[in-house]
């Protein structure tokens, strides 16, 4: 079942790509934008509560702060709690991010399990970016917030590496773009490869579900279908959107 869930001034709530600690709003306000999201998709069936601890959070976000390198970020504020909150609540064993560039993306998902914001016991949180540069980067971020090495960046392909994993993935979280004229449509492929190794309740959760809807037509049509997952909400805060599918 698609589902959308849409914020009156999401197509004025922007992200400077620049700035990216940069406060956008006060923060009840960016709470109850994210709670609204979080409630549908408890209503949906998808998630088991919409509770996660905010200090948690802030102090997550502090340590990416102090410690991280982020040339720039389209992760507005509101998304990245959205995301944080995603994963806290879910608490997947395995998470896998495909395209994470230098790791703020990442860490947003990998936060809730690992480092000064860790709200659960993870099993691996793995960062995959093709650029090895970029990857290299997103490694040395993490390593300062991360010393046990439950988060982790590989540089690989990532339809190639999911499809190699033997373990089951509890939440894949998709960034990349293809290196051909599709872009954003290698989320299908990523997905595809491995959507057999993902349990029932698993989520996967597709950013720039609105800037790139046009090259997500595929990817977006498979998991609004019932056959494949058992509901799928586009949460629209900001002009990038976030697609969260659960199986």
């Amino acid at each position: 079942m698609a589902l959308e869930y849409r914020t009156p001034d999401w197509d004025k709530y922007r992200m400077d790509y620049n700035a990216p600690f940069k406060t956008l709003e006060p923060e009840a306000q960016e709470f109850a934008a994210v709670d609204g999201a979080l409630r549908m998709l408890v209503e949906a069936g998808a998630l088991p509560h919409a509770r996660y601890d905010g200090a948690k959070l802030r102090a997550m976000q502090a340590a990416v702060q102090k410690h991280f390198e982020i040339p720039w970020t389209a992760i507005t504020p509101r998304m990245q709690r959205f995301i944080y909150a995603l994963n806290a609540i879910h608490q997947p064993r395995t998470m896998v991010a495909a395209g994470i560039f230098c790791g703020n993306t990442f860490i947003s998902n990998a936060g809730a399990g690992a480092g000064p914001g860790a709200s659960y016991k993870a099993k691996q949180l793995i960062g995959v970016e093709i650029k090895p540069e970029e990857a290299a980067r997103a490694e040395r971020n993490v390593r300062k917030i991360d010393p046990t090495g439950v988060a982790r960046i590989v540089a690989a392909d990532a339809v190639q590496f999911v499809g190699a994993l033997k373990e089951p993935v509890n939440l894949l979280y998709l960034d990349a773009d293809g290196t051909d004229s599709r872009g954003k449509g290698v989320y299908l492929d990523i997905l595809n490869a491995c959507y057999d190794r993902m349990p029932k309740g698993s989520l996967v959760l597709a950013h720039n579900s609105v800037n790139s809807a046009a090259k997500l037509h595929e990817y977006l049509d498979f998991v609004r279908d019932p056959k494949h997952f058992q509901t799928s909400l586009n949460v629209i805060f900001d002009p990038e959107g976030l697609e969260v599918s659960a199986r």
